[in-house]
């Protein structure tokens, strides 16, 4: 999805004329509002180059220099430890932007027996792979597996996979609903107070661009279909690497 970003990380932003006394994040926030007057800057801080300001916006990193004239997109990666800062950042944000839709808030299939890992899945009723990953629903809930469904329709608000996806929560048995839905048989037309489009908006917001995406504990995301056995495994690693962290904390 092309948006301003790309546009603007292959040249200088001229427009950006400030005092030399000015505070870097004034400097970066009128630099990127002569971009784009309706950008949302969420944060700016340090990055870990010097000279460098780390700036996060909806669903994305970027890094623009103290005097607000150049703006770079990409990763840094710390050679030594051999990590990416920069997804390592985007898994922190990823985090933080899905506590705003609880549990209560999306279509739960759970297992009979001990729920052992948790993960969150953005889906489309019409998409070929999320259909494929449901059909494995009971294989993933028998490994001790909750899937928590938000809906991201591809094709956006209003269209015909938004009208199911509403179809789908609005109805008294939303489990049984959907998973009728993802076979091919139409939800209808019915209608309530729904998330539908706040979960197509958050999905935007983490950078969402196909579905199914799932987003892992650590805020890593694994993009696509994968099988129960795959997904276990990343979900073992993922909450080894958050109780890892949680220890580097205490």
């Amino acid at each position: 999805m092309r948006n301003w970003f790309w546009v603007a990380a292959v040249g200088i932003l001229a427009s950006a004329q400030v005092a030399a006394q000015d505070k870097p994040d004034d400097v970066i926030r009128s630099a990127l509002k002569s971009l784009n007057p309706d950008i949302r800057v969420d944060e700016i801080r340090a990055a870990p180059i010097d000279g460098l300001y780390e700036v996060t916006v909806p669903g994305q990193v970027v890094y623009v220099t103290a005097d607000g004239k150049y703006l770079v997109q990409g990763m840094i990666l710390d050679i030594p430890q051999k990590l990416d800062l920069t997804e390592q950042r985007r898994a922190e944000l990823r985090k933080g932007l899905l506590a705003q839709a609880p549990e209560s808030q999306r279509i739960i299939f759970k297992p009979k027996g001990e729920v052992k890992h948790k993960v969150a899945v953005f889906t489309d009723i019409d998409c070929g792979y999320c259909r494929e990953l449901h059909k494995h629903m009971a294989e993933y809930n028998e490994r001790g597996i909750q899937i928590e469904y938000l809906m991201f329709p591809r094709a956006g608000v209003g269209s015909d996979s938004f009208r199911k996806a509403v179809a789908s929560w609005c109805s008294k048995d939303q489990q049984g609903a959907l998973t009728k839905a993802k076979a091919g048989e139409d939800p209808g037309s019915a209608t309530c107070i729904n998330p539908i489009e706040s979960q197509y908006q958050l999905g935007q917001q983490l950078g969402v661009t196909g579905t199914p995406t799932l987003v892992l504990p650590d805020g890593n995301v694994a993009p696509g279909y994968v099988t129960p056995d795959q997904l276990e495994q990343r979900l073992v690693a993922a909450e080894a690497a958050v109780a890892a962290e949680a220890d580097k904390s205490k």
